[in-house]
């Protein structure tokens, strides 16, 4: 008796990496818009601002597509991730509109590493494996054998 193939995420991975990455490209621009502001180019600001009213809606839908990843046979964690990066994203900005560098700044730094970090394991091969656990052992053993199994240790 042959078993199922274990499911492995495909399209799915493939719309994260490529989300992630575009997320990473556009946290990754805001400290060079914040710098040009700093050297004196004014209406740089304006474009940080911007870019960092955007982050939280591009995030949204990386978030939607970590949700169709994990229900794909994907990993848990990469979801709980950017949930966590999307909540800081949100801190950051109203630490920004606050004008609160001490936090603004720092964190800004914190989500830089973060959604840099996503993206790279994104485009390693762990990220193609699948999810790992007894969901995976049960469903890629059928059902007659199981049932068999689990009669075979009652009787013992």
């Amino acid at each position: 008796m042959s078993t199922p193939p274990i499911r492995r995420p495909r399209v799915t991975l493939w719309l994260l990496r490529l989300g992630l990455t575009v997320h990473a490209l556009c946290v990754v621009a805001q400290p060079v818009l914040a710098g040009r502001f700093l050297d004196g180019d004014y209406d740089a600001i304006s474009a940080h601002s911007l870019n960092g009213s955007v982050l939280p809606a591009s995030g949204m839908l990386v978030g939607a597509v970590a949700l169709a990843y994990l229900i794909a046979g994907g990993a848990v964690w990469p979801l709980l991730a950017f949930s966590a990066l999307w909540l800081a994203e949100g801190f950051q900005i109203g630490a920004g509109y606050a004008r609160v560098l001490a936090i603004h700044i720092p964190l800004g730094v914190a989500i830089v590493v973060a959604a840099l970090g996503l993206t790279i394991w994104s485009w390693l091969p762990a990220a193609a494996r699948p999810r790992r656990g007894r969901q995976w052992r049960m469903r890629r053993e059928p059902a007659r054998a199981a049932l068999d199994r689990v009669a075979a240790e009652a009787g013992r």
